[in-house]
């Protein structure tokens, strides 16, 4: 009699405390090892139910208060209960959280995004090269190196590689600007060169308030005809990071090395944040044609070589600091 009577008294429960589902759905996180209380708490302050310690009682009730499923969840508010434990025990509305940092290339972004989906390297691969995606933002390079949009995303269980890729591919068309593309126009560049100068300044960048500068330089460079002798191109060029570009890597013949090729490489070489994208287009009216970093993250900025070699010098020896770069810009 007390099990009917507490099943007529849960059920009762049930029905009072459900509501229509509604609003967008809540982020909720259930870390590895969580009890039930812990859960039900979480679920009770992201508006998904209402009492947790009834939750638990109806968990307990159902035999479901040790089959709770660890991650990050998108549930809706006011959920039913049996829908909020059927989602907590079979995984319903389970997402896959990864950050892409702005400055990322395809090749830390790709496995990222296996590992996070479960999915095989090959379908990240073939994702990046989709043809209707490349179109979508107008790519006209082979992969969307450029154009995954540095952001945290939330993917849920199942999710594949072409889902993934699609939605960050949208993030990017979602943060770039239409005025983005007149002021393009006015430079001379297509938004393609400007995803590619945004992804340079990307690498280079240590400080915001530096970006508009940087991106003078290169287009000073850019007008004059002059190499623009960027360190992360040839840091790509290279296809692996390594802590200092030598000499020895200024001569590797690659279309992406800018000190052998005058102009723009061929198409990014990494994620450019909303930011470095807005510099690219919108550079500050300065006339400098160099710069040397700082140990501490900063630039020097100078008009001519003679100063940027004193500037060097400078830095090198009269602060005692050392350059972050591995040459200055010549």
């Amino acid at each position: 009699m007390r099990a009917l009577a507490a099943a007529v008294w849960l059920a009762a429960g049930v029905v009072a405390c459900g509501r229509e589902p509604s609003g967008l759905p809540e982020r909720v996180v259930i870390p590895s090892g969580a009890t039930l209380r812990a859960a039900a708490d979480s679920l009770a302050h992201a508006g998904v139910i209402e009492s947790p310690w009834l939750f638990r009682m109806y968990a307990s009730f159902k035999h479901h208060d040790r089959d709770l499923r660890a991650g990050t969840y998108l549930l809706q508010r006011h959920l039913p209960w049996s829908e909020a434990l059927e989602a907590l025990t079979r995984g319903k509305g389970l997402v896959h959280t990864v950050t892409i940092p702005e400055g990322w290339d395809l090749t830390e972004i790709a496995p990222l995004l296996a590992r996070t989906l479960a999915v095989p390297p090959e379908s990240v691969a073939a994702a990046v090269r989709d043809t209707t995606l490349l179109a979508y933002v107008g790519a006209p390079g082979p992969t969307l190196e450029g154009y995954l949009f540095p952001d945290t995303y939330g993917f849920p269980d199942g999710t594949t590689a072409r889902a993934a890729v699609g939605e960050m591919v949208r993030s990017f068309a979602r943060a770039w600007r239409p005025q983005w593309d007149s002021a393009a126009h006015a430079l001379g560049m297509t938004r393609n060169d400007a995803v590619t100068l945004a992804s340079i300044i990307e690498k280079e960048a240590r400080r915001a308030d530096e970006r508009p500068i940087i991106s003078a330089v290169y287009h000073n460079r850019l007008r004059r005809g002059m190499p623009l002798q960027a360190d992360p191109t040839v840091q790509y060029a290279i296809g692996h990071h390594v802590e200092r570009v030598t000499f020895k890597d200024l001569t590797i013949p690659s279309p992406y090395n800018t000190y052998r090729h005058a102009g723009l490489p061929p198409g990014p070489i990494g994620s450019p944040g909303g930011a470095s994208l807005e510099a690219a287009v919108a550079p500050a009216d300065v006339p400098y044609l160099y710069f040397i970093a700082a140990a501490d993250g900063h630039h020097e900025f100078r008009t001519t070589f003679a100063e940027h070699k004193a500037a060097r010098h400078a830095l090198q020896h009269g602060s005692g600091r050392r350059t972050g770069q591995a040459r200055p810009r010549a």
